[in-house]
Formats: C-alpha cells, structure tokens, sequence
C-alpha cells in the first residue's frame, strides 16, 4: 500500500504535471470506485487543475472553482502518468483500469487496482473534509507543529501495542503496516510494546525515529517519476518484507508474525532482547 512517503511525491510529481492544466474527460472504468455521485465526475470536466494536496494516504487535486478529486489508493492501486492516453474510451472489464483522467493536452493518467480485492476509491467533493477518511485524519507526523511534546500527548493512555497505535490513521495520518515496521526497527522497539509504557527516554526515540524514517523516504522518492516510485519504496525498507534476510544493522534473521490479512516484520536482536515473537498463525498450523 502506498503510505505517506509514496503519496507526497506523488503529489508532488502532479503538481508538475497537472497544476495549470484543463481536464477534458474523467472516465471512471470500474463502477467501484467511484464512491459518490454528487457532484457528478463531470463537474470536473473543463476545469483546471489548481493545486494537488497530500491528506495522510489521500491525494487531493482541487480545480478552478469546482469540487475536488480526492483519491485513496488503497492496497492494490496505483496511478500511471501517461504522456499521451491511447484514443478512445476504455470499456469496462477484467483488466485493472478503474479510473482515467484526460487532460485537453492529450496527457493524463490512469488509476489501477491489482487484485480482487476492489477497495480503490475515488471520490468528488466540494470540500475533502467531505470524504470521510479525510475528514477522521490525525495530524500529519512531518507537519511543523508535529513536536516531540504533541507525539507525546497522542500516545499518553493509549493501550494498544505500539504498532497498532501507528498505523491508526485517526491517531497519526499517512503511516501504513511497512513504515510501522521501519520505525520501529529503527527505534529498536517490540511492535507489541504498550504505546501507554513507554518512558520519556523510548518517547523521545521514537518520535526521532519515526521523523527521521519518513523524511528519509521522502527523500528518497521525491523527483522520481510515478511508475518507479514503487521499486525505491520497496528498496528503501530494512525489515518490512525481508523475511528471512539478515537484519543490515545487527546481522541477525528478519523473523514474521503473521495475522489473517497482513503481517509484520522485526530483527529480535535489535528490537526485542534476542527472544521470538510468537506467531499465532504459525502455532496454531502446529498444534
């Protein structure tokens, strides 16, 4: 799933390539994804674009006087620039085309969904606050006014573990399952560790780690075109997804914890004293 990182520079490579141009045709392909009908995709038809915003995983294009085109990507999608869209109107079917976007240059892009999985969507509102993601957001972890004090203040009373205190996008908006598993390895801490423990000291490390891993990736992706931000978000992870390999800062095995629709990945020597962390999927294939 694309997370915070992914997004901006997404936002960022439309804003060259769309802010100031007019939009000839909004085609939505599959019928799941648009999830509102008022106002109309027309609506957004012959207007220009005026700004593209980033709301935690939300991209946001805003046009001259008309409503918004919020769009979440979920698991399985992506947007693909396109310097000249092929002629014609695509048809429905089983390919992944859900959404395309035609400028009056020609140019354009499309959005897709891999997988069965349909949870791509694409709303047009006057106001983003109207999409109701957007609108249930907690504050963006690289805003200015995102200190140490108020990261503190959001974990105080919280008793989930801390990843899952992470990945709450009413909690912090724009941290998905991988850059949880960065932070974490970055701030050499157990994702199951109570957010409501954590001492002043592990606070202040997190929130530093945390700054750090998402600036880094923004870094990182920020410039590259669309169809290779992918492969640099996949490049750039040290624990999420390397099951298996050594850890690159201690050497030791990137161990799982499986769940029924995802998994999480952690060094034990580096985040939690040497010692496994059980994988209830695991033990029950087992018993």
């Amino acid at each position: 799933m694309p997370e915070l990182p992914e997004v901006e520079a997404l936002k960022d490579f439309l804003t060259d390539h769309l802010v100031g141009q007019g939009i000839a045709r909004v085609l939505p392909v599959a019928i799941s994804v648009l999830k509102t009908y008022d106002p109309p995709v027309t609506a957004l038809e012959g207007r220009e674009v005026t700004a593209v915003r980033r709301h935690g995983k939300f991209l946001d294009l805003a046009t001259d006087g008309g409503p918004h085109l919020v769009t979440h990507l979920a698991r399985g999608g992506w947007l693909q620039w396109k310097d000249r869209l092929p002629d014609g109107v695509p048809r429905p079917g089983k390919g992944p085309l859900a959404l395309r976007v035609a400028l009056e240059t020609g140019a354009g892009f499309d959005l897709t969904e891999a997988g069965t999985q349909k949870r791509l969507a694409v709303y047009v509102v006057r106001d983003p606050e109207e999409v109701p993601g957007v609108a249930r957001l907690g504050p963006d972890p690289l805003a200015g006014d995102f200190d140490e004090e108020r990261f503190a203040r959001l974990l105080a009373g919280e008793r989930r573990q801390i990843k899952g205190a992470l990945r709450d996008q009413s909690l912090i908006a724009g941290v998905g399952n991988a850059y949880s598993d960065e932070i974490l390895h970055a701030a050499r801490m157990s994702p199951f560790k109570l957010a409501a423990s954590l001492t002043p000291q592990e606070t202040h490390t997190l929130y530093e780690a945390l700054r750090t891993t998402l600036t880094e990736a923004v870094a990182r992706s920020r410039g590259l075109a669309a169809g290779r931000l992918k492969a640099e978000k996949k490049g750039g992870l040290r624990v999420h997804g390397r099951t298996g390999e050594p850890c690159p800062v201690c050497g030791d095995t990137i161990r799982e914890v499986s769940f029924s629709d995802s998994s999480l990945q952690y060094c034990p020597t580096c985040q939690t004293g040497g010692k496994p962390l059980a994988d209830r999927r695991l033990s029950r294939l087992l018993k």
